[in-house]
């Protein structure tokens, strides 16, 4: 059988496949989402890198079964990263209208008078992060502020607070280890990851070739350089003397990340409907809870497809994939059921059913909380923008 959208008559009919594939006779396992690409513009991409210490390679390579096959593969996309663009596609779409999501916003303004804006979903720890537990609402810190204790009270036995407030911590996981006390860890309910197909590493040469070829030194000036000639006895040996490290000059092609050469590439998304199952909503009755499982369902396949339900993909420069073929299925032991879906389907199955779970009795919001930076905090974001050099950090 093959599910199609129809318009909006049928988005109460999605709903209810929705709400029933979440409740406790659930036939199916999880949302599968399933997308195969090739790179743009020839055979490679260039993954992510990560320090070597100078030995080994810079990229991720691993055996994995694809399509049914144990492969070599290289690691395009991990889970954490996959979540950050879902939850960046989310505020997109949130910014311009498409869907209503509760959102903190931490405005800040540094000495260079320009403007800041950080949101609860770009956090990096999402509703336990440090920029929440470091700011100010209307005055008060905001942990002691009444969102923030209602935040804080959630436990595993009683997520309303996290379904209202922070729905994206639900999906994709967030611990609350930083803070004393209860620690609230929630697991991933939503996970996604690229990898690219019978991988070869490449070579690379990286230099700067400076169009006047300009040479000698620099010495120091007041707080800027003077130039120094080749030679010059005034010239410094010291960090910072070479024009190079001022930007100007010639550098010398080096050995640098020669990317991967790949045949393919394959996207997987899994919805697991077991730890939607596994999310508990305290005293509510058992519809609203049921109705706010099908509610989070809907938003990680909306969030799915605003991300990645395009014909192509940038996870960034050198990593540009065209879509080849793509699948979306439930999935039950009897096997998958393809579905066709694109995120405005999905979003309006999300509005339906979250404004049935509020009427159930559990409410997401759709505000906006904005929040300053405690003194501390800002005097930390002013530092970072406007005076740490390139590169600093800890």
């Amino acid at each position: 059988m093959r599910f199609e959208w129809g318009g909006d008559g049928h988005v109460e009919e999605w709903a209810q496949r929705l709400l029933e594939a979440v409740g406790p006779e659930r036939a199916y396992a999880g949302i599968e989402t399933a997308t195969a690409y090739e790179p743009a513009g020839g055979d490679k991409v260039f993954p992510p890198s990560y320090p070597t210490a100078g030995e080994g390679s810079p990229y991720l390579f691993e055996k994995r079964r694809v399509d049914g096959c144990e492969q070599d593969v290289v690691v395009l996309d991990q889970v954490p990263s996959q979540a950050n663009r879902v939850e960046a596609a989310l505020l997109r779409a949130r910014d311009e209208g498409r869907i209503a999501l509760p959102l903190f916003e931490l405005n800040a303004r540094p000495s260079d008078g320009i403007p800041v804006r950080l949101t609860s979903l770009e956090f990096p720890h999402r509703f336990a992060d440090a920029y929440l537990r470091d700011s100010m609402l209307e005055g008060e810190k905001f942990d002691q502020s009444g969102v923030g204790r209602r935040l804080r009270s959630a436990t595993p036995a009683d997520v309303g607070p996290l379904y209202e407030l922070s729905p994206e911590s639900l999906l994709f996981g967030a611990w609350d280890s930083h803070r004393k006390g209860r620690g609230v860890k929630i697991a991933r309910s939503y996970a996604s990851n690229i990898v690219g197909l019978d991988p070869r590493e490449g070579v690379r040469r990286s230099g700067r070739m400076d169009p006047l070829n300009l040479t000698g030194a620099t010495k120091p000036d007041g707080e800027g350089w003077d130039f120094a000639a080749p030679g010059e006895k005034k010239a410094t040996k010291k960090e910072g003397a070479k024009l190079s490290e001022r930007g100007h000059g010639n550098i010398t092609p080096n050995p640098a990340h020669g990317g991967v050469a790949v045949s393919g590439a394959r996207r997987h998304a899994w919805i697991s409907l077991a730890g939607l199952d596994n999310l508990r909503f305290g005293a509510a009755p058992a519809e609203a809870a049921r109705l706010a499982r099908a509610t989070l369902a809907a938003l990680a396949l909306a969030g799915d497809r605003l991300a990645f339900g395009g014909p192509s993909l940038w996870l960034r420069s050198g990593c540009d994939l065209v879509r080849t073929g793509q699948r979306v299925a439930f999935y039950s032991p009897e096997g998958a059921e393809e579905v066709e879906v694109g995120a405005a389907e999905a979003i309006a199955a999300f509005t339906e059913l979250r404004e049935r779970a509020a009427e159930a009795g559990l409410v997401m919001s759709t505000e906006t909380i904005v929040l300053e930076p405690q003194p501390n905090l800002a005097k930390a974001i002013d530092y970072s923008l406007t005076r740490a050099a390139a590169g600093e950090g800890e």
